[in-house]
C-alpha cells in the first residue's frame, strides 16, 4: 500500500498545504483614514512565522511517518495542538483590532488543519487497532490448531 491510498495520509496533505499556503497569503489589511491601504502578511510576524515553520515540519513529520501508525497519530495530535494554538493566537489579534484591520480568510486554516490533524489521528489509531487486531487473532488461530 502506498502512502497517498490512505485517507488520514490525504488529510495531512491537506492541512500541510493550507499552512504552507499561508507563507505566501496576506494576514490582514489595514485601511487608512485617507483611503490608503497597508497589507501584512503573516510572514512579517516573527511569532506567526516561528509557528507556521514548526506546524510545516510537524505535518511533513506526520505525513512521513505513514507506516507507523501510533507515531503518526502522535505527531497528528501534535501538530493538531499546534494549529490550534495558533488559531488561538490569530482570534486574540483579531479581537484586539477588529476596528482597525480587515482580516483574511485565511486566518481560519490553522482551524481546518487542526480538524484534519485530529481525523487524520483518529483514523492512524484506528488502521493500528485493526492490525493488530488481526496479528491477535492470527496468533490466537495458530494456538488453537
Amino acid at each position: 500500500m502506498t502512502m497517498w491510498q490512505r485517507i488520514q495520509t490525504l488529510y495531512l496533505g491537506t492541512a500541510t498545504f493550507l499552512i504552507f499556503f499561508m507563507f505566501f497569503s496576506t494576514f490582514a489589511t489595514i485601511v487608512g483614514p485617507d483611503g490608503s491601504e497597508v497589507t501584512i502578511r503573516y510572514v512579517e510576524k516573527l511569532p506567526y512565522l516561528t509557528l507556521m515553520i514548526m506546524l510545516i515540519t510537524a505535518h511533513i513529520a506526520a505525513t512521513a511517518s505513514f507506516k507507523a501508525f501510533f507515531l503518526q497519530a502522535r505527531v497528528a495530535v501534535i501538530a493538531g495542538l499546534l494549529a490550534l494554538g495558533f488559531q488561538l493566537w490569530l482570534a486574540i489579534d483579531f479581537w484586539m483590532n477588529k476596528d482597525v484591520m480587515s482580516f483574511s480568510i485565511t486566518a481560519l486554516f490553522p482551524l481546518a488543519a487542526a480538524f484534519l490533524d485530529f481525523i487524520s489521528a483518529k483514523k492512524s489509531m484506528v488502521d493500528e487497532m485493526t492490525v493488530q487486531a488481526v496479528k491477535s487473532a492470527r496468533k490466537s488461530k495458530k494456538k488453537n490448531r
